[in-house]
């Protein structure tokens, strides 16, 4: 038996132990498991799950060919029990939800290619209206990154590979900040504030005239691996604010930009060589038959709550506990310690066009969240200005679905910051997580846009 069989069969007996051991446990927490990006209506008990990348080589690239994306329109009750029925026995997951529009109500299924079929006659028995949006999500992925053109390959001559119109890799951006530091020492700074569970860099870069008057913004990006669009996004502002900075406006040089890339390093790295669609990051756990924790389920304020599961093998696996993972840690530790005058936090995600603020672990509100909605819809209006796009506003938990242990929450719960805002950015479902490499400038100009509204209402507060 070859050296690979005899892994498999490990990682099946395996299994067939951890099953029968977690039976007991999984009954007795079930209440308490939520699966990943559902709202209380259509919650459904968590079914135990695999990663299957761990049945295979993790080195090599895994394939989605045959793989659909779905919209269920929402109507009633069965709407409902349909979604959970589709999770819990075809093993289906939420890619996408649309719930603040109740004449467009919507849940986007991600499908493996072994149930389509089945998945489809359960539908139409039950009839439940739905439209396959991607009919082969592979075509998506080998579509969405195009090779770059041997002219923005002569990047390179300028000491960094950086480009907006391709998806670069991990080396590529921590390159382009270091070259950035070198570069405008007097603008630029790169801080490495922890590392990896992998021991990559978690890398900071700040934009500052040095004032130290000025307020802080914290922006980061790349928390979830498989969003590619949103480090693609925001080195695209870093890019224009630093080639920019003279001609800016006073509002935005007033500020210090703390700005974080990529959050998840070891999770992006693994998306561009092993799992496109991989979301977590790379906590390898004691069972090994799953890997990864959320890491916007693992900040502080509230952990643990609505949203966040405790099963390992759940995509929104809040961790053994608040901050357990570096990642988080780092961050946590970095805005707590460094001394500088925050006042807003930024966190760019995908897809589907919102602009979120908290709170996030329920449908409540904070005490000021009418200030936070009137930011908010400016940045919307700005957004829309740049080429159409309409942004959804409102408070996460009640405008999509309640998520304890996000990043949004913590800044506003925890370190008191007036604004905090989630972004997922485009598109609303055409192409869920691989955006075209041709929408990176127009993501990030719509960024810019955000990040400009928000830097005038901090200095003329």
């Amino acid at each position: 038996m070859s050296h690979k069989m005899w892994t498999r069969l490990f990682f099946v007996v395996t299994l067939l132990v951890f099953l029968v051991n977690s039976y007991q446990v999984s009954c007795e927490t079930a209440d308490t498991v939520v699966v990943e990006s559902i709202p209380p209506e259509v919650n459904t008990e968590a079914e135990l799950l695999i990663d299957e990348n761990l049945l295979g080589d993790e080195n090599e690239p895994r394939s989605y060919r045959g793989a659909q994306l779905w919209r269920l329109s929402y109507k009633d009750q069965q709407f409902k029990s349909a979604v959970s029925e589709l999770q819990k026995t075809y093993k289906t997951s939420i890619w996408n939800i649309q719930m603040a529009n109740s004449s467009n109500s919507y849940v986007d299924l991600f499908v493996k290619p072994a149930v389509v079929d089945d998945a489809k006659e359960f539908l139409r028995k039950v009839q439940v209206p739905f439209n396959v949006i991607m009919d082969d999500v592979q075509d998506a992925i080998d579509n969405e990154n195009p090779p770059l053109e041997e002219t923005d390959l002569w990047q390179n001559r300028d000491g960094h590979p950086m480009t907006w119109t391709a998806y670069h890799n991990l080396e590529d951006i921590l390159q382009y900040m270091d070259f950035l530091a070198k570069s405008y020492p007097n603008l630029c700074s790169v801080k490495t504030i922890g590392r990896s569970l992998e021991n990559r860099p978690i890398k900071v870069l700040r934009i500052s005239n040095g004032d130290p008057s000025n307020k802080a913004v914290w922006i980061d990006a790349g928390i979830h691996a498989r969003e590619w669009i949103s480090p693609a996004a925001v080195t695209y502002v870093i890019d224009h604010l630093v080639a920019n900075w003279d001609s800016e406006t006073l509002d935005v040089k007033a500020i210090d930009w703390y700005i974080l890339p990529v959050m998840n390093p070891d999770g992006y790295a693994y998306t561009h060589k092993g799992d496109r669609l991989w979301r977590k990051n790379r906590r390898r756990h004691i069972n090994r038959l799953c890997n990864g924790v959320d890491l916007n389920r693992n900040y502080g304020h509230k952990w643990g709550g609505q949203g966040a599961s405790r099963q390992p093998c759940s995509e929104t696996f809040a961790g053994s506990s608040a901050f357990s993972e570096p990642e988080t840690k780092s961050v946590n530790d970095f805005l707590k310690k460094s001394g500088a005058n925050f006042k807003a936090s930024l966190s760019f995600h995908s897809y589907g066009q919102y602009i979120l603020y908290p709170w996030g672990y329920d449908r409540k509100v904070p005490a000021d969240h009418q200030d936070l909605d009137r930011v908010a819809r400016e940045a919307a209006a700005a957004i829309k200005n740049v080429e159409g796009k309409v942004y959804t506003v409102g408070p996460a938990g009640s405008t999509l679905y309640p998520a304890a242990g996000g990043s949004d929450d913590w800044a506003k719960g925890d370190l008191k910051l007036k604004y905090s805002y989630t972004i997922e950015l485009r598109d609303e479902g055409r192409y869920g997580f691989m955006l075209p490499a041709n929408q990176i400038i127009a993501s990030g100009e719509e960024s810019l846009a955000f990040a400009r509204v928000l830097a005038r209402n901090l200095v003329n507060a």
